[in-house]
């Protein structure tokens, strides 16, 4: 009886052992942005996504496990040749990502190693396209096109490259000399240029500044001229006025009978030295019609004034 009873406790712990394994074989817990592929009897059952699944344990197995992130893989230096014939040796990154566990699983051998050699191929041909300069000068759109290729040739993989980057671009050295040459002059004609204009520009400011001069320079003499101007204008009004102003009051003067006799003297005095001038200057002497002395040339003016002043 007690072995009996032994016997039982035997099978019942074996079968709880058995029991545990069965489940620890049917669940599988499959991890976040992960995907286990289940095969039964070697032949594709089913994907198991992120979370609690469960499978037949003993007759399906997971056959492969893919990884649902993004992936970067480094593509090896490689030598291509540019449009003009020029040797290159290039390096880049790759950035992918499985979007279908089974075509990457069972459409390729080894997705990785084929997309890496999809890039590198893709690589060549893109930069055959272009001539060395561009390589440099437009790297952005040679890694779109790159991109573009490789998911074109990527569909059947399950595979979506999201971007891919140069690294390095490394010409020969020879090319590397007349490069750091090139750079060199045209550092040097920027210097150049900057300097004609730095020269450009002095010259202008010197000849603005030269004009600016010569401007206020006519402005003032014009405004010292206008000045003069007016200085004499208001000089040949105040002598005119002043002249007008010993008229009016000779005139006046002349009107009473003191001013008439002073005109008298004075033309009388004027007409005597008029005869003195001519006498030293002639040798002609002249003398008064009725010989008489400086008196009677006295009395001849006076009677022509009176004479001029009744007519």
């Amino acid at each position: 009886m007690e072995l009996l009873f032994d016997y039982v406790l035997t099978v019942e712990a074996f079968l709880l052992v058995f029991v545990l394994v069965l489940l620890k074989a049917s669940i599988k817990f499959v991890p976040q942005n992960r995907a286990f592929l289940i095969e039964r009897f070697g032949r594709y059952q089913s994907t198991k996504e992120a979370g609690l699944n469960f499978i037949v344990p003993f007759i399906d197995v997971v056959a492969a496990d893919r990884s649902l992130k993004e992936q970067a893989v480094d593509v090896p230096e490689q030598s291509a040749i540019t449009k003009d014939n020029i040797s290159l040796h290039v390096d880049g990154v790759l950035y992918f990502r499985v979007l279908d566990p089974y075509k990457a699983t069972y459409g390729v051998e080894n997705y990785v190693f084929a997309v890496t050699q999809l890039a590198q191929t893709t690589m060549r041909s893109e930069l055959g396209k272009m001539e060395l300069d561009k390589t440099f000068e437009e790297r952005d759109m040679l890694n779109t096109n790159i991109v573009r290729a490789i998911n074109d040739a990527a569909t059947p993989w399950g595979i979506q490259v999201l971007r891919y980057e140069i690294k390095d671009i490394i010409p020969p050295n020879s090319v590397m000399e007349a490069m750091e040459a090139q750079m060199k002059a045209e550092r040097v004609k920027r210097a150049q240029i900057l300097e004609s204009e730095g020269d450009r520009q002095a010259a202008i400011n010197r000849a603005e500044g030269e004009k600016a001069a010569v401007v206020l320079a006519a402005e003032a003499d014009k405004s010292e001229q206008i000045l003069r101007a007016e200085g004499e204008a208001k000089a040949i009004i105040a002598v005119a006025e002043a002249q007008a102003e010993a008229l009016r009051q000779v005139g006046e003067a002349a009107n009473t009978e003191e001013g008439q006799k002073a005109i008298q003297l004075d033309l009388a005095t004027k007409a005597i030295e008029a005869k003195q001038a001519i006498a030293k200057e002639s040798s002609v002497v002249l003398l008064p019609d009725d010989k008489t002395d400086a008196a009677s040339l006295v009395a001849q003016a006076t009677s022509i004034i009176q004479t001029l002043n009744k007519g």
